[in-house]
């Protein structure tokens, strides 16, 4: 049997340090996207726990009530826009639903405080709460988020959290807090319970999501046509593509090139100088590499570091010359940023009069050139092939 002391106690414990520990790791990161959004929503949980921690103690009365019953619907609402910001939706919107919802579970208690005391306005609390983590929810499995599956976990604690105090709501009205099914079920020592593995299981997922947003590909919306925002294929659709322009350009013995461009220093650019600076970068490179590439190539991405170009040139000279544009063309791009932050550019081509038409085999030779050539002293356009590591096939 718990003591509603003993487990307000460990409730507060497990928000306080949860929050703690995510708040400092986004202050370290310079987290500026969700897990800035986030960290507020663990805030007002924090703020929460303090507010009834006060009202328990006596003090503050329905003032106490009223902050926590607010802090509370707002912390569920910035989980929810911390969704929206991964997803790069507008925020607009959510922060006034949440506004709403945080000023109405506050305001009841002060209406309703004579006739149900320590229980005053909670129902529009229960309501609150439901909603925001039902939108949460949804917003979890939009894309791009839906696409990392760690954030179905978020979904399920948001869609369980919701379900818990829709029914909680329900019980409430019909029966009353006095009642043995709210008792058992639904009363404040198994809502802590609730709370506590929720904030638990919510920080670790958030803390990885996190992570993943910080990657420089930034997860970027898909169309139907399974292109990116910026009109860069997919891996697996410029893998697709290129298999098929090689098999044809094998039967005619053409010339194709792969190059393979990547920046490898994005992640210690986000450590020094935060991720704003890595958004900027990020699509401006991506930007570079597209607009400067030939027109007829294919572009498609390669990891969260790399984009795949493939064309047809007449000779090596022309691929290195069109290799040697794309890079110059980035950096155009790049200084025009004037962020005065330049990252670590490696770019490596690879000829099919050399490996083949082989398409894992042209891929792999161009991204370890690639490599090499971004911490290569004397250039940073680089020939697969003319070294003895070289990939060959089967």
């Amino acid at each position: 049997m718990l003591d509603l002391f003993s487990v307000s106690v460990m409730t507060a414990l497990a928000v306080n340090v949860c929050g703690v520990v995510f708040i400092a790791e986004t202050l370290i990161r310079r987290d500026e996207r969700a897990g800035r959004v986030w960290s507020i929503a663990y805030l007002f949980g924090m703020l929460t726990t303090l507010a009834y921690g006060v009202w328990a103690s006596g003090q503050g009365g329905i003032t106490s009530v009223a902050i926590a019953n607010g802090f509370f619907v707002a912390s569920a609402g910035f989980i929810w826009l911390g969704a929206r910001r991964f997803n790069q939706r507008p925020l607009i919107l959510g922060t006034l639903v949440t506004a709403v919802g945080m000023m109405l579970s506050s305001g009841m208690v002060f209406v309703f405080w004579d006739a149900d005391g320590e229980w005053a306005g909670v129902a529009f609390m229960y309501v609150s709460v439901a909603l925001l983590t039902a939108l949460g929810a949804i917003e979890c499995f939009r894309a791009p988020m839906g696409r990392i599956r760690t954030a179905w976990a978020l979904a399920f604690v948001l869609a369980f959290v919701s379900a818990f105090y829709a029914a909680r709501a329900i019980v409430f009205l019909v029966w009353g807090p006095d009642s043995p099914v709210f008792s058992i079920w639904f009363s404040t020592i198994v809502a802590s319970m609730v709370t506590v593995t929720v904030t638990i299981v919510g920080a670790i997922v958030t803390s990885v999501l996190r992570s993943a947003d910080v990657d420089p590909r930034a997860y970027a919306w898909v169309g139907s046509r399974r292109v990116t925002s910026d009109g860069i294929l997919l891996n697996d659709v410029f893998t697709e593509a290129l298999d098929d322009l090689l098999e044809r350009a094998a039967w005619r013995k053409e010339l194709v090139a792969v190059v393979s461009v990547r920046v490898d220093d994005l992640g210690q650019i986000a450590t020094a100088f935060g991720s704003d600076i890595v958004d900027a970068i990020t699509v401006a490179w991506r930007a570079g590499v597209r607009r400067y590439a030939p027109s007829d190539a294919l572009v498609g991405e390669d990891g969260p570091r790399g984009i795949l170009v493939s064309f047809m040139p007449s000779n090596a000279a022309e691929a290195r010359r069109h290799a040697a544009v794309i890079y110059r063309g980035l950096f155009d791009e790049l200084d025009a940023l004037e962020t005065g932050v330049i990252p670590v550019v490696g770019v490596g081509i690879a000829l099919t009069e050399r490996f083949g038409h082989v398409t894992d085999v042209l891929t792999a030779n161009a991204q370890r050139t690639a490599r090499k050539a971004a911490t290569s002293a004397d250039s940073s356009v680089l020939f697969s092939g003319l070294e003895p590591e070289a990939v060959t096939g089967a």
